[in-house]
């Protein structure tokens, strides 16, 4: 269904691209993002994690409504140790992890403020833990995660990205990310 969706918006947008100027910029760049790392179930139970993010990007702005992304990046998340009520739970979900991939970036044609959407298939190497009270599974090593961000590139030459960047891990249950801010760095420029 998602990809229904991702496919709609990308033929939307290769109509309507002879007649607009949107983001990403045309040309290459690196763009480097910081945040607050974030852990939890698929399932809505008791566990989370909280943490660092940091991530750097080469993109290659194909269009300027469409661009490629290979990334890298750091995800630390500890378990909490007290529930949403402050009550001490046992339950936990972490992720200390290098992750690398990469990505295909849809921006909407809106000046100064673009929103986009970003997916792709990657790699973490590191450690995992989902503990809540209908799983329990812990992995140390390589495993397959699907990024998916929902952010908006900001400024005149939207330069700045803020984004909600996350990472699904199948085999783990879990979702693991970000709330980040990032800056793009053009290269040849």
């Amino acid at each position: 269904m998602f990809f229904r969706y991702l496919l709609l918006i990308i033929l939307f947008n290769l109509f309507l691209s002879n007649s607009v100027n949107a983001q990403p910029k045309k040309g290459e760049y690196i763009n480097t993002s910081i945040g607050l790392g974030l852990s939890t179930s698929y399932y809505e139970e008791e566990g989370t994690g909280t943490g660092f993010y940091a991530q750097a990007e080469y993109a290659k702005g194909i269009t300027k409504w469409i661009g490629v992304r290979s990334y890298a990046g750091i995800l630390l998340t500890s378990g909490d140790k007290t529930n949403e009520n402050g009550d001490p739970t046992e339950y936990r979900i972490s992720s200390k992890a290098f992750s690398l991939g990469g990505k295909i970036r849809v921006a909407a044609p809106i000046p100064y403020v673009a929103p986009f959407i970003e997916s792709g298939i990657g790699v973490s190497i590191g450690s995992f833990q989902t503990y809540t009270p209908s799983t329990n599974l812990k992995k140390n090593g390589v495993l397959m995660h699907i990024p998916f961000s929902l952010g908006l590139a900001v400024g005149r030459k939207h330069s700045v990205d803020i984004a909600l960047s996350y990472y699904f891990y199948p085999s783990m249950k879990q979702i693991s990310g970000a709330f980040a801010a990032g800056v793009s760095i053009p290269i040849n420029n």
